[in-house]
């Protein structure tokens, strides 16, 4: 059992303002895995304002002086990569090989990203007479989500500190654990006082105070669209920067060629990783109407060979993350059948011989057309769409028929035929291929956020832009 009631602020472990706690459940089990303190408009306050006293001495800091800091941090990291990797086992039951080689692996990796990115990064740069130069933008309040935690986290946390800003973070109320491991790892690097704080806590309670506080400078947002327009409201006020990476219904289209069968079946094991839990997740999945019996075969085989189970076992995948999560998926399942869609595995009903804890089975639907609630709802679960297409264009256009544009996936052995799909995607990141790259800029385009996260994309986020004139005059 967990205990974890009191916040990180100004280099302290204090105490909260308030006495109201909550429990947080383990989704494998349905008990209670930990307490946290539930933080308010005081704690927020007080954290901000630590941030704002720490801010002078830290943006003037070296380059080399961060890059020291961040080498710790990265060594405290490793140090920690199983407690991390079983608080989010624990939290949201993410399976233990994922937690370990993907979860933890990641808020790695761009912690070493950021290191590399900060050695080069041009604060300074002389156009003419004139200098540019790239400032810390202040103090930063950081609010991130339950899915990808420790992604979340660093990809914030990092361009921030490697940039100059000061910053309160703000982690989910749902899966609180891996940010409390986090912040002690900071402590042991040696984060000076008030450079990074902490405070547990809700929406209401922490999420609004820290977005509407005057002395934040910008806030930095993961999670959903609904949440992110409330966010912007708040910071509207007093004019703050707004980053966000919000929701996702991503399209994959996958070319006619041979290489269908495979591009299918991996598609569908792209869509349930982390139990289909991720924003960019390929939910809908565009074939060839005249092989839609084709992609249907081989989607069926696919899904059925995901295992669910324990996360503690060998499972592939493991609960979704709350009782939340698990209605509303279970609900959009539904609605598929309802609507009419071809059903071609999984379903509403538990997996076999998992009765507790938030088990869902990797479910496929087929025939799925634009109108369905399943095709233009975010379901945030183990739930892939497979729709038919007559000719590319219409492909293109389905995939863009969203509100939607954070990631689209385009499948096939022509590059040349795939390269031109992906020219004509409204998304901010799309994928040939299943390709990945760390260093590429994540974000969206229309309701999925605005702004961009990780590699030097990221570092911009975090700065403002100073124009000098006459720096280079003589006289």
């Amino acid at each position: 059992m967990r205990e974890y009631t009191r916040f990180y602020i100004d280099g302290q472990w204090v105490e909260p303002a308030g006495q109201e706690t909550l429990d947080v459940l383990n989704p494998a089990t349905e008990a209670v895995a930990g307490r946290i303190a539930l933080g308010t408009a005081a704690d927020v306050d007080k954290a901000v304002h630590a941030a704002r006293r720490a801010f002078p001495g830290w943006s003037a800091t070296s380059r080399e002086d961060r890059l020291a800091i961040l080498g710790s941090i990265l060594a405290e990291y490793q140090k920690r990569a199983d407690d991390l990797a079983a608080a989010v086992t624990e939290e949201m039951g993410a399976p233990v090989s994922l937690a370990r080689n993907a979860q933890v692996q990641i808020g790695l990796a761009h912690l070493a990203t950021a290191l590399e990115i900060l050695k080069t990064f041009p604060f300074t740069q002389e156009r003419g007479q004139t200098l540019i130069a790239r400032e810390p933008i202040g103090v930063c309040g950081l609010i991130t989500p339950w899915n990808w935690p420790l992604n979340q986290i660093t990809c914030k946390v990092a361009p921030a500190i490697a940039t100059g800003c000061t910053m309160v973070l703000k982690p989910s109320e749902i899966a609180p654990f891996s940010a409390q491991i986090f912040t002690e790892i900071l402590e042991a690097a040696g984060l000076p006082a008030g450079v990074f704080n902490l405070v547990h806590g809700d929406g209401i309670g922490v999420g609004v105070p820290l977005s509407s506080h005057p002395e934040v400078d910008m806030v930095s947002f993961t999670g959903s669209t609904r949440a992110g327009i409330e966010v912007a409201r708040n910071a509207a006020a007093t004019v703050k920067r707004v980053a966000q990476e919000l929701g996702g219904k991503s399209p994959h289209i996958v070319l006619d060629d041979a290489y269908l069968p495979q591009s299918v079946a991996g598609g569908v094991q792209g869509m349930m990783i982390n139990s289909g839990q991720s924003c960019n997740a390929p939910s809908r999945m565009l074939v060839p109407a005249a092989r839609m019996a084709e992609a249907i075969e081989s989607a069926r085989a696919a899904a059925n060979s995901i295992t669910v189970g324990p996360p503690d076992g060998n499972a592939q995948i493991g609960p979704v993350a709350s009782q939340a999560q698990f209605d509303k998926i279970r609900g959009l399942i539904q609605s598929g059948i309802d609507e009419g869609a071809t059903l071609v595995a999984g379903g509403v009903a538990r997996p076999e011989g998992l009765d507790k804890g938030y088990y869902v089975q990797p479910t496929v639907f087929a025939n799925v057309t634009p109108d369905m609630t399943i095709a233009r709802e975010e379901i945030f679960g183990p739930v892939l769409s497979i729709m038919a297409y007559q000719t590319l264009d219409e492909a293109i256009e389905i995939g863009n028929d969203t509100e939607y544009g954070l990631a689209a996936y385009v499948s096939g052995a022509d590059i040349d035929t795939a390269r031109k799909v992906a020219a004509r995607m409204r998304a901010g990141q799309v994928s040939i291929n299943g390709a990945r790259d760390l260093m590429a800029p994540f974000g969206g385009y229309k309701r999925s956020g605005n702004g961009r996260e990780w590699g030097d994309f990221g570092f911009h986020e975090f700065v403002e832009v100073k124009a000098v004139l006459g720096y280079a005059s003589q006289g």
